[in-house]
């Protein structure tokens, strides 16, 4: 059951992974394709959020912080350098997250010193920190005027989105790639580990400070990727937008809608959510309700599915394949059968016998 069920995920991987190469080449619609841009640099940093998040059970509510120091980093490099709108800044694109992680390793070791609530509020601080820092370094960043990156005026019409959506499913693929490895790898084990708990986890051998450090800039690392991308993908960046409150909550929904943990999970939280934001946005009437909106659906995800999309369907699927293997098995009458050459009634399991066994050691697994 379990080898189907990997199977059946890494064929829709792979089924998702192909519509997603060839989608531009068949929409040509720049609006679709925007939405389509924007779904999988969400779906990107939700996915590095989730191996922090996840895995370690720490939820940072401020992480986002380091999509924009990234976005900020990218513009800086540019200017500074003479970087000419085109190809060449999405080869700057892991040196801007590599700042952001950088600088993510002194953060992390200040916040991860306490738990729980505490670090929920601590990471708030930590955004709020950085919002004001880019509002208030003006040599540097130029404070509310913002920073301009540059324009790829050679790409027009229906071609401008491609590059873009094919730079970030490029960084999307190596997060899962990354979370994949984590999951599946001792260093994960020590991380989920510490979800469970964490005490427990450090009396037995797991340095718990420096896995929980390195989830913090491995996370870090990647969503300042998908925030240079979508830095040079809006052209203009500014405190208050590239800081955006509503993307950190944005970034958690997805992950808690699609199951919290799971390496599938945030792929479907960001591919329903992000195409949904993206409508409510474009509409005027609703517009000015979206933090309302997004914020009541947060609460309805957190009480009517905790575990998430993934999670919860694979529940139902166990407990129908052993509710199937239990009517089956009372269907099934226990054949008894005298064992070859002795005429004491010696019995046989029956199909009833080996159903009821194979039922068993499905629930002890």
């Amino acid at each position: 059951m379990r080898k189907a069920g990997r199977s059946g995920v890494v064929v829709g991987l792979l089924a998702l992974l192909a519509v997603a190469i060839v989608y531009p080449q068949v929409d040509s619609n720049s609006s679709n394709t925007t939405i389509a841009v924007f779904t999988l640099i969400f779906l990107g940093a939700t996915v590095g959020w989730n191996i922090l998040a996840g895995y370690t059970g720490y939820i940072s509510l401020g992480h986002i912080a380091f999509f924009g120091i990234s976005a900020y980093a990218l513009a800086i490099i540019c200017q500074h350098w003479n970087i000419q709108g085109g190809y060449a800044p999405f080869f700057l694109v892991p040196v801007a997250g590599l700042i952001a992680a950088i600088i993510a390793i002194p953060v992390g070791w200040i916040v991860l010193r306490v738990r729980r609530h505490t670090f929920v509020v601590m990471t708030i601080a930590i955004f709020f920190i950085a919002q004001l820092l880019a509002e208030n370094l003006t040599g540097i960043t130029n404070g509310s005027t913002g920073l301009t990156l540059p324009i790829p005026f050679d790409w027009g019409g229906t071609f401008y989105n491609i590059p873009f959506y094919y730079a970030a499913l490029i960084v999307v693929l190596l997060a899962l790639a990354i979370s994949w490895w984590v999951r599946n790898s001792k260093f994960g084990l020590g991380l989920l580990a510490i979800r469970d708990d964490e005490d427990r986890a450090l009396g037995l051998g797991v340095k718990t400070g420096p896995s929980k450090l390195a989830a913090f800039v491995i996370a870090a690392f990647t969503m300042g990727m998908m925030g240079a991308i979508w830095g040079y993908f809006v052209e203009s960046i500014y405190p208050s937008s590239v800081f955006d409150p509503t993307f950190d909550i944005a970034i958690a929904l997805m992950a808690f809608l699609g199951g919290i943990g799971t390496l599938t999970g945030p792929v479907l939280g960001a591919v329903i959510l992000e195409p949904a934001q993206q409508y409510i946005l474009s509409q005027p009437a609703y517009r000015d309700y979206y933090p309302i909106i997004y914020g009541a659906l947060f609460l309805i995800v957190i009480l009517l599915l905790p575990r998430g999309i993934i999670p919860t369907l694979r529940d139902y699927w166990t407990r129908f394949q052993l509710a199937r293997t239990r009517r089956e098995t009372q269907e099934e009458d226990i054949i008894v059968t005298p064992l070859p050459g002795k005429g004491d009634g010696s019995v046989l399991p029956g199909k009833a016998d080996i159903a009821m066994r194979e039922g068993r050691e499905g629930i002890n697994l």
